[in-house]
């Protein structure tokens, strides 16, 4: 036993970045690559789906996946921080803790399998998911000067990150199973439905400071994008089961990407699912925009000097709608890419034990994905069948840490599941955000195998 765990200890390193959760996924703290079973392997490696053939078919009856996460609130940091005076070691930490994040950032999105709409019989799985993203991130060039003042830094870049991303996934997935492994594939129609967010490219924003005084100006283009469309490509293989051992890889979104505004400057507000159809329209402050606009936010910052503290107009904004179309009518095609995630898994079964670790990177920081690696293992118990539990802790350094817990019950066909994990913190008052899912699976009978009957031998006179 104590070399087993210490395999896992080296082997196993992982960053969170998933576009799909399940309970069962969120107690183990993601830990899944080998040990996924039917229709909860896509999105996480569907080579697995090949050595379903002798298991039971699964439907999804419901299941809701709600995430939040942080890298600076939590009630042991508000608590620490409010009203105090930070010296310059507390201070330096703490801002370099943000840096290494590229700024403030706070994330949440949810998962809503479509009620009855993931199934999985065989070596096949059709699957769809209903995914909300919602990413805000504050400027390095304003927490710097909050943190600093304007002495360090003449030039503060004020650049935001704002993005609020609805769409419906549709997976179609099968396996291919050979003598010691199976292969795997999950073709996605990625239906986008409404997309809010800064256009980088056309967005830029600075403070100034130096010896006339403080001055500055900024220009966001807030594109919004309804109705479109993409396809995504995930590739996996796992080993058949050795002494115990599974070993597997995959490719999550090795091609994704989703084309928006694809219908020119029509489109119907109504095609949106009713599960997201309460963050469409979008509203920015108190007024809503129409299908075919978009906005543009200007600031300035006048001379901030003493000699005109008394002016009046040292800062102005101002926020304009305006029809974001081309020449031809048609709204300004745009492109968001899902992000890619490359997996490597292994566990290991030990009596009434199941032990599981996995390694995942990410390419980009964008969305549920982190250019960083991180470290999980998880232990599922299994001595009480109808009670499975699970426990699973990652880190991916510094404040990057997860704790996580769940549990299952099996009453006849169907199946409850319930996950929770502390994010970026290791209890209630420490964690920076949370995941909290549940769902309903309801389960065919096993299908039993049965030996062929010969006849029967003659009787001997």
């Amino acid at each position: 036993m104590k070399r087993i765990i210490l395999i896992f200890c080296m082997v196993g390193i992982f960053v969170q970045a998933q576009t799909k959760r399940d309970p069962r996924m969120v107690g183990m703290a993601g830990a899944y690559t080998t040990i996924a079973d039917g229709i909860f392997c896509v999105g996480f490696n569907p080579g697995i789906i090949g050595l379903q053939q002798n298991k039971p078919f699964m439907i999804q009856a419901f299941q809701l996946d709600l995430g939040i996460l942080g890298n600076f609130f939590s009630i042991e940091n508000i608590a620490q921080y409010s009203g105090d005076t930070l010296n310059t070691v507390e201070k330096d930490a703490l801002f370099d803790q943000l840096e290494a994040s590229d700024g403030m950032a706070f994330f949440v999105d949810t998962h809503m399998p479509i009620p009855f709409m993931n199934i999985s019989k065989g070596n096949m799985a059709f699957t769809t998911n209903n995914i909300i993203l919602q990413n805000y991130k504050l400027p390095m060039g304003l927490l710097e000067l909050i943190f600093y003042g304007n002495g360090q830094k003449p030039n503060l870049d004020l650049e935001f990150n704002y993005e609020i991303l609805g769409l419906n996934e549709y997976g179609f997935s099968f396996g291919i199973p050979f003598k010691s492994m199976s292969w795997g594939v999950t073709a996605k129609y990625l239906q986008g439905l409404f997309y809010l967010g800064i256009d980088e490219d056309s967005s830029s924003a600075s403070l100034i400071t130096d010896d006339l005084g403080i001055y500055g100006s900024g220009k966001y283009i807030i594109r919004q994008g309804v109705g479109g469309a993409g396809f995504g490509l995930d590739i996996g293989v796992v080993s058949r089961p050795l002494n115990g051992w599974q070993f597997g890889a995959s490719f999550i979104n090795m091609v994704g990407s989703i084309k928006w505004n694809q219908s020119g400057g029509g489109g119907d507000p109504s095609s949106i699912n009713p599960l997201t159809s309460k963050f469409y329209p979008f509203v920015f402050g108190e007024d809503t925009l129409d299908l075919n606009e978009s906005i543009l936010y200007t600031f300035n910052i006048d001379t901030i000097r003493m000699d005109k503290m008394g002016n009046d107009s040292l800062f102005t904004n101002e926020t304009i709608f305006f029809v974001d179309t081309l020449e031809n009518g048609k709204r300004p095609e745009f492109v968001t890419r899902y992000p890619a995630t490359f997996r490597l898994g292994a566990s290991k079964r030990v009596d009434n034990f199941l032990f599981a670790t996995d390694l995942v990177a990410g390419f980009e920081n964008k969305y549920y994905a982190r250019q960083q690696w991180k470290w999980a293992m998880a232990v599922e118990w299994n001595r009480i069948q109808t009670i499975p539990m699970r426990i699973g802790y990652s880190w991916a350094g510094g404040e990057m840490k997860e704790l996580a817990m769940g549990f299952g019950v099996k009453k006849g066909p169907v199946i409850f599941d319930l996950g929770f994990s502390f994010r970026n913190g290791m209890w209630l008052h420490t964690m920076k955000g949370f995941n909290f899912s549940f769902g309903f699976t309801w389960v065919g009978k096993s299908i039993k195998k049965t030996e062929k009957e010969g006849p029967s031998p003659a009787l001997k006179e």
